[in-house]
């Protein structure tokens, strides 16, 4: 592996479409991208360039990822093929669009396999919404290995890159909910080339381009936003230098570390929880660079180093699959290096190679945003798929995505560590645009657009009043604990694009079914004025998560008082209106930092104030997410973390989770055996009766709670290793 002398820095990058287009230009825009070789004849190509190889059906809408990214690199000159939801048990489906000039790009999807395939409790799921007709079981368990693995037998020395949300997710060891262990990196398993993770344009662009011009993949090693196999040890250059971070903290003067929370420009500086060395001798500096180590004893510090010249070293695969506490201090590691204007390169051995990631990809520009959303999308499904319905495309045929990206940072949330923290918005003409495509283009369209929104409602354009600071800051959220002084909380730009659209000609209604932040809105009262008058169709969604302090903490959510203020200020403009509307807030159980008693007051809220939820959310570890780290370590990563660092309370027997999710729907029948007895082990028989202050009856009706309940576990039993809860993977 030849080292590169070129630093990766956060410096300006490249503009998207800057690049020369590739010679295969010359064969234009496809109706479609190709999904056989009579396509290809038809378009007049004896090969493809790049082939998408992908778990989801084919639908040329710019909300499913390879018609994103395929519409890109077509824009770029390449050839782009797509193979969708081939056939895994073979190599034959692999072979359908022949060897690809430059490289297979294979992407699970739009989600995580097993989140797709599996219910929080383990079970196979009935259906698939990225499939025609909803049919289950048309990708494997952990598909981008399975599908990496058979694009190599189908052409041997090909080029595989990775990519998509399975990617990012998988992208180091991570526990995995689903076999309860810590799992290697996706790299070594999928044997791939290079991992591109997060909204990959900028790298899978320039990948393509510099493999057309002639580079070995082996040889680019700078891309930001990608990560690769290397050799123990390797450092791209003379002058580079690593920190060891393998072991978290021991008894005696250590290094006083940055606080991730300060909005200084200082704090970019920190060590951001790189503890000390392992024990022993110094490991010896890699060639062409230096370790270094921090000093256990005395006042030493950390040489200044060059942060675009600097690797981080996390504990490795066999240290965190050991040890949860080292897990945790990985964890708290990762997201810590999150910020692109200066994150620095992290590094961690899986047995005698090493996995390293470079630095995350700058967020695009609107500019940037609005090209890839210009690509020429048919908006409907590949014409191979015939009549058949597609669940994911009819939820978001009549929708518009405006942003990606949140800061708000939850801790049982994927999106940043897919999309990052950045917000990266459109312009408002590119929406408007959009609106109007599917207006005259879309089938059906009754003249109502179902969202303008993203993965939060009320974040679009919202970013820190100060890029300087924003480059150096090193908070995991910008609204918790508290929202930053920093942060411009102006809603006036999507206010603005709220009113043109809905001017539109041919738009009846334009409604919000994103994920609204709440706490945010309340800063405008004029914002859920606008909301709540003309954007609600009768139901507005919003998620609080939780009632007590506890778990919000380790959610990062904000407290109820940010919830009562906008339910008083939604029942007000609703008044005013002359509507009825209601808040359907939204919870989860069983999250790591919640008890028992945290989950009877939240049912006790909820009788309260006359909720009774249909359908309720349950936490779902998913792969890397802080809350995954909580649950499997039982260690806050929030926090310094240490083997002598307090435990987080957390809910891992099947019972004690059964319990929590039946606390959510105290009113169904069902659920009363259990909460009777749970209620008599927590000295709370008070509960138990028909009173309206009581919450659940004496009696049972006929028919209802029969089934045989197992006696509840004791409170320390409950929390020893075993069942797992279900649960909510990402949502605000």
């Amino acid at each position: 592996m030849n080292p590169q002398p070129a630093a990766v820095t956060a410096a300006a990058p490249r503009s998207l479409f800057s690049w020369r287009k590739n010679w295969a230009s010359r064969f234009g825009t496809a109706p479609f991208l190709p999904m056989s070789r009579g396509e290809m004849d038809a378009l007049g190509w004896d090969s493809c360039d790049i082939i998408v190889v992908t778990g989801d059906a084919y639908i040329d809408h710019p909300s499913f990822g390879m018609a994103l990214i395929g519409r890109l690199l077509e824009a770029q000159g390449f050839r782009v093929g797509i193979i969708s939801q081939p056939d895994w048990l073979s190599a034959a489906a692999f072979r359908a669009l022949g060897r690809p000039n430059l490289f297979f790009g294979v992407t699970a999807g739009n989600m995580d396999s097993m989140v797709n395939r599996y219910t929080a409790d383990r079970k196979p799921r009935s259906d698939d919404a990225y499939t025609p007709h909803g049919e289950a079981n048309r990708r494997p368990d952990r598909a981008l290995v399975v599908y990496a693995q058979r694009c190599r037998e189908a052409f041997p020395g090909s080029n595989v890159v990775i990519g998509s949300i399975e990617a990012s997710l998988r992208r180091i060891a991570h526990y995995d909910y689903w076999s309860d262990k810590v799992r290697r990196s996706v790299l070594p398993d999928s044997k791939a080339d290079l991992l591109l993770y997060g909204n990959a344009e900028r790298a899978v662009v320039e990948l393509a381009h510099r493999l057309a011009a002639g580079e070995r993949i082996g040889d680019i090693r700078d891309l930001r936003g990608s990560a690769f196999m290397a050799p123990s040890g390797w450092l791209p250059a003379a002058g580079w230098s690593e920190i060891d971070s393998t072991t978290v903290d021991t008894p005696g003067v250590l290094i006083r570390h940055a606080d991730p929370y300060a909005m200084t420009a200082t704090a970019a500086d920190g060590a951001a929880c790189a503890e000390g060395p392992g024990k022993g001798a110094a490991p010896a500096a890699p060639a062409g660079g230096q370790v270094v180590q921090f000093h256990r004893q005395g006042y030493a510090r950390m040489p200044k180093l060059a942060r675009a010249q600097t690797v981080i070293r996390l504990p490795s695969y066999e240290q965190v699959a050991a040890d949860a506490v080292l897990y945790a201090h990985a964890s708290r590691v990762f997201h810590l290096e999150s910020n692109p204007g200066n994150a620095r390169a992290l590094v961690q051995a899986h047995g005698e190679r090493d996995v390293w990631l470079n630095p995350p990809p700058i967020p695009l520009t609107t500019a940037e945003m609005d090209g890839v959303f210009a690509a020429p999308f048919q908006r409907r499904p590949h014409p191979a798929y015939g009549e058949a319905k597609i669940p994911a495309f009819e939820m978001i045929r009549f929708s518009v995505n405006i942003m990606r990206g949140c800061f708000g940072g939850c801790t049982f949330c994927s999106i940043t560590e897919h999309e990052g923290r950045i917000i990266q918005s459109r312009s408002e003409q590119s929406i408007l645009h959009e609106i109007e495509e599917i207006r005259d283009r879309t089938p059906g369209f009754t003249g109502i657009i179902s969202d303008l929104g993203g993965p939060t409602a009320n974040m679009y354009r919202l970013a820190c009043k100060d890029r300087r600071i924003e480059s150096a800051c090193r908070r995991l959220s910008c609204v918790f604990p508290g929202i930053c002084d920093n942060l411009d909380t102006d809603h006036t730009p999507l206010l603005q694009l709220y009113r043109r659209a809905r001017a539109l000609p041919g738009v009846k209604k334009v409604l919000i079914s994103s994920g609204l932040r709440y706490d945010l809105a309340v800063r405008d009262p004029e914002y859920v004025r606008e909301l709540v008058r003309h954007h609600v169709g009768g139901y507005l969604k919003i998620a609080p998560e939780h009632t007590e302090e506890g778990p919000l903490a380790h959610m990062m959510k904000p407290g109820m008082s940010s919830y009562e203020q906008f339910r008083q200020m939604f029942e007000k403009f609703s008044k005013e209106a002359g509507k009825e509307q209601y808040l359907i807030p939204y919870f989860i159980a069983a999250h790591p930092g919640t008890t028992d008693a945290d989950m009877l007051n939240l049912a006790l809220w909820l009788k309260r104030n006359n909720f009774r939820l249909a359908q309720v959310q349950t936490f779902l570890p998913t792969p890397m997410a802080l809350a995954t780290a909580m649950y499997h370590s039982r260690r806050n990563p929030l926090h310094k973390v240490g083997h002598a660092s307090g435990s987080v309370e957390t809910a891992r027997g099947a019972r004690q989770r059964r319990l929590h999710k039946a606390f959510l729907r105290y009113h169904d029948p069902d659920n009363w055996p259990l909460l009777r007895e749970a209620l008599r082990q927590m000295g709370r028989a008070d509960l138990i009766g028909n009173g309206r202050k009581q919450l659940v009856p004496y009696a049972q009706p006929p028919g209802s709670g029969l089934r045989r309940v197992p006696p509840l576990a004791a409170p320390a039993a409950g929390r020893a290793r075993g069942g797992r809860p279900a649960g909510r993977a990402s949502a605000k």
